[in-house]
Parts: C-alpha cells; sequence; structure tokens
C-alpha cells in the first residue's frame, strides 16, 4: 500500500521528487508515477497535468494500478474569500465542481446529476494531519473550507465573489473536486492541500516566480509533517 501524491504541474512536485527515494517509474496515460519512499512513507508521486479529465484520470490509475489507500492532491490555486492572501494556505474539507451546471433540470449548480452527494469531504484525519502540519508554516496563514474547481481559468472578480456566496468557497482551481470524485466513488480517502497565488476579491497578488517558491516550500512543508505524523 502507498500514499498516492498528486499535482497539477511541475512545479508543484520537482521539490518532491527531488526527496523521493526512487525505486520504480512507469509512464501511463503520458504520466509519469514515481513510486517509491517520501519521508519515510511508501508513496506513488505523479504530475497529473492540469484539469479534471487529467486529474480524475490519474486518480483512478493511482487506485487500480497502485493500490493506493489514501490520495493527498497539492498545488495553487486562487484566493476567494477576502481574508485569504497570497502565500495562505488552504486546507479542503469539502470540495465542487463550481462548472457543473444541470440548473435546467432543477439540479443546484455544482451537483452532479444523480450523485447521492453534492460535496466531497475530505477524510477528517488527513485534515487534521494538515492542520496540525500546517503549525509548522509561520510566515502565512492556514484556513480549512470549501474548495471549488472547474475547467475555467478564472480571473473575473464577480465569478470570484460568487463562487464566495455561492458555494461559501476559500480558493478555486482546476482539479481538486475531480479528485475527490474519484476518490469519493472509490471510497478511497483523500485531502486536497492549495497554496494561494492571488485573491481577485481583495485585489492581492505576487509575481509568479516569487509566489512559486513560497509555495514549493509550503508544499515541502506540510506533507514532510504530514507524512511523519501519518501512521
Amino acid at each position: 500500500m502507498a500514499i498516492g501524491i498528486i499535482g497539477a504541474m511541475d512545479e508543484e512536485i520537482e521539490i518532491l521528487l527531488k526527496d523521493l527515494d526512487l525505486q520504480t517509474k512507469k509512464v501511463k496515460a503520458s504520466m509519469e508515477f514515481n513510486r517509491g519512499t517520501l519521508w519515510g512513507k511508501n508513496v506513488v508521486l505523479v504530475r497529473s497535468g492540469i484539469g479534471k479529465v487529467n486529474a480524475a484520470m490519474c486518480a483512478q490509475i493511482l487506485i487500480d494500478d497502485f493500490k493506493v489507500d489514501s490520495v493527498i492532491n497539492v498545488g495553487i490555486a486562487g484566493g476567494v474569500g477576502e481574508k485569504i492572501y497570497p502565500g495562505d494556505v488552504v486546507i479542503g474539507d469539502s470540495l465542487i465542481q463550481h462548472d457543473m451546471d444541470t440548473s435546467a433540470f432543477g439540479d443546484k449548480i455544482g451537483q452532479v446529476p444523480r450523485l447521492d452527494t453534492f460535496d466531497f469531504k475530505s477524510h477528517s484525519k488527513l485534515v487534521e494531519y494538515a492542520k496540525k502540519a500546517c503549525k509548522n508554516i509561520n510566515e502565512h496563514n492556514c484556513f480549512v473550507g470549501t474548495i471549488v474547481s472547474g475547467d475555467q481559468f478564472i480571473n473575473n472578480v464577480e465569478k470570484i465573489k460568487w463562487f464566495y456566496e455561492e458555494f461559501g468557497a476559500y480558493a478555486c482551481e482546476m482539479e481538486g473536486a475531480s479528485i475527490a470524485q474519484v476518490c469519493y466513488l472509490n471510497e478511497v480517502p483523500f485531502v486536497v492541500i492549495r497554496s494561494i497565488s492571488d485573491n481577485a476579491n481583495n485585489g492581492a497578488h505576487i509575481d509568479y516566480e516569487t509566489f512559486k517558491d513560497i509555495a514549493v516550500k509550503n508544499s515541502c512543508s506540510i506533507l514532510r509533517n504530514m507524512l511523519s505524523n501519518m501512521l
């Protein structure tokens, strides 16, 4: 058994690959699955690519081919809540697909039709591990709340405000909720952790090169502490 760790982009996993004691490498669906030991835990580390389809396919391969017993998704997101600023971390305890819209049939926006849940809940124990790990990040704040996902890059202030009004979202990105849906359907525990790059809702932003270093540092710190405390 192993822990699956998914990042959408190279920038989100490259520092983890440096610390990985690699055992095997397998390419499937144009994704490179790196199996080995990371800070004392058996993991499979992979870059999924951007978007919900890539992320969902990646999660299913981790479950089917590598028999992972949990999935951690790390990466970058845009802030939604007004109190969230670049460098802050959001632990997603609830994941929703904001671009799922069958409201013409009476469904609430975000509801996957004919599914028995509206949102996808991260595993409570993994959320607690992530919260404890965030205590070692002193320069930035850590929040726990809803993350919304969709196949759209959002730079519209009104849309960001709508995410907050409609879903109570803390952050938005392009992969987490699809990973969450796959894990939910397979009954595999998961958690989504995101470093915030900007927030159109409060006008806060940071240049990408500066932010990338912050995001990588935060992800590395959180995962190191999570893995060292997980049983």
